[in-house]
């Protein structure tokens, strides 16, 4: 299976992750891991970095992140790769931390700043230093100058300017952040605040030096397979769209990776739909001005860590997950290994608060195992589905779907239903709609019932996706027709 790539860093992770499982698989990882750095950089290739050190120290630090391990870990820097794997297989539980900074990668970019480019004409005109508020802008020999001790990055000069020729230089992972959870040390490079992070993976997917790594679990979950034990696949329902082929196709490829049986998480979708339908309706009886749906961890750690006030509107019922790995765990006996698939950096927060939930890998790591061993879904004839999951119920994996899937839930029981008038949705969570988040709180804003997506499209755009969000969305959109 080839899977699309967006630019080199989500290149070197995917090709990193394919060489892992594939000499995991051989059973030949121990003898290759300490030298994947240098087979990958050899010193007469020319270098992505610096030098060709540079490069392989950092992609050491990959291969430990997808050992489960961060750079916070290494304690000795001559310590083998090959004694991090040894630990990773003899471990218990991975670690609590998901995020990871690597700071040898981070090129510590220079503080969100206003420039003048080559565009400027130095014009006549000069609405940039008539707008400027502090005075902060003068044309000296025909072209424009920011005086940054006065600017206040107001932006209004940008505004302005006939020519374009005012730009906005930014941080990428602070400016992706909602929750402003990672800033600058004094030696210039980011580091996050874990009190403050939301697990959502904003910063990684837009880190352009791919500084921002997700601890993987994937040796735990390659490890359970080769012990022999029950290890079913959870995939949550913005699988679809995800990988050629039809979810029965999909089910037989995971099959063959080694996974006892795929469980489609759209059957939790249904148990939550149930519950929280019913859910709000007793919040409305009890005169609660609002409630919110509860499937986002990332907006649930928000609310959490965050916007407090909004606490108690915040939905009991639990996730598609959490309700599905119950499930498995009734059906297939407390001794399999529950392992949640899907998009999103924050179930592995989730996952380590839900005790049936064993291990989470995400759809990129997945689409890797396919990869590494020449697994070609849209070949394959597929198998049948464990049981009939009703289509709204994938329609959770895009934005508005758990509403419409409340208002369809609740014409079965209640008869003049108010959900479908007042309900609202947030689509992807940012330092604006974080704010919009207080207001609910307050009862300042519209609306009785409210839908929030850390991610905008819903899960379907989360940060461990493979393909195009606007083609998932029409995929997972006709799947729920099905």
């Amino acid at each position: 299976m080839i899977m699309k790539v967006a630019n080199n860093a989500e290149r070197i992770r995917r090709e990193l992750l394919i060489r892992i499982i594939r000499n995991f698989m051989r059973g030949t990882l121990k003898d290759v891991i300490d030298r994947i750095a240098v087979d990958m950089r050899p010193r007469k290739e020319r270098p992505s970095r610096c030098c060709v050190y540079k490069d392989r120290a950092v992609l050491k630090y990959r291969v430990m992140a997808m050992l489960g391990f961060g750079i916070e870990d290494e304690i000795d820097e001559a310590k083998a790769l090959s004694k991090y794997l040894k630990e990773a297989t003899e471990r218990q539980a991975p670690d609590d931390n998901i995020l990871s900074v690597l700071d040898v990668a981070c090129s510590a970019c220079v503080e969100s700043q206003y420039l003048v480019t080559n565009a400027c004409r130095g014009c006549f005109a000069r609405p940039c230093t008539f707008n400027c508020p502090r005075d902060a802008i003068q044309v000296v020999d025909g072209q424009a100058r920011i005086d940054h001790s006065l600017c206040i990055d107001c932006g209004k000069c940008t505004k302005v300017c006939p020519y374009h020729a005012i730009i906005r230089v930014p941080i990428p992972c602070e400016e992706a952040c909602p929750v402003n959870a990672i800033k600058k040390r004094s030696d210039g490079t980011q580091v996050i605040n874990f009190k403050s992070c939301i697990s959502c993976g904003k910063c990684m997917q837009a880190c352009p030096f791919g500084a921002i790594l997700e601890r993987s679990q994937i040796i735990d979950v390659l490890n359970a397979i080769k012990k022999g034990k029950k290890v079913v696949a959870m995939v949550a329902p913005s699988i679809v769209g995800q990988f050629p082929g039809k979810l029965a196709q999909i089910a037989e490829a995971v099959k063959l990776v080694g996974f006892e049986l795929m469980e489609e998480v759209a059957h939790g979708a249904q148990m939550t739909t149930e519950h929280e339908t019913k859910e709000f309706f007793e919040h409305m009886e009890q005169g609660d001005h609002i409630m919110t749906s509860s499937c986002c961890p990332a907006y649930v750690e928000t609310v959490k860590k965050h916007v407090p006030l909004l606490q108690p509107y915040v939905s009991d019922t639990p996730s598609p997950m959490r309700f599905t790995a119950r499930v498995v765990k009734e059906k297939y006996g407390c001794d399999c290994v529950s392992v949640f698939i899907g998009p999103c950096v924050a179930k592995r927060k989730e996952a380590q608060r839900s005790p049936k939930v064993d291990y989470v890998l995400t759809f990129e790591e997945l689409g890797s195992f396919f990869a590494a061993m020449n697994i070609d879904v849209a070949s394959l004839k597929g198998i049948k589905l464990p049981r009939k999951v009703e289509g709204y119920a994938r329609g959770f994996a895009s934005s508005c779907g758990v509403t419409s899937a409340m208002l369809k839930e609740s014409t079965k029981t209640v008869a003049d239903s108010n959900l479908d008038n007042d309900a609202k949705f947030i689509n992807g969570l940012d330092q604006k709609t974080v704010k919009q988040l207080h207001l609910y709180g307050k009862g300042k804003l519209p609306g009785n019932f409210l839908e929030v997506m850390a991610c905008e499209g819903g899960c379907v755009g989360g940060p461990c996706v493979l393909g195009d969000v606007k083609l998932a969305t029409r995929a997972v959109k006709a799947s729920t027709e099905e």
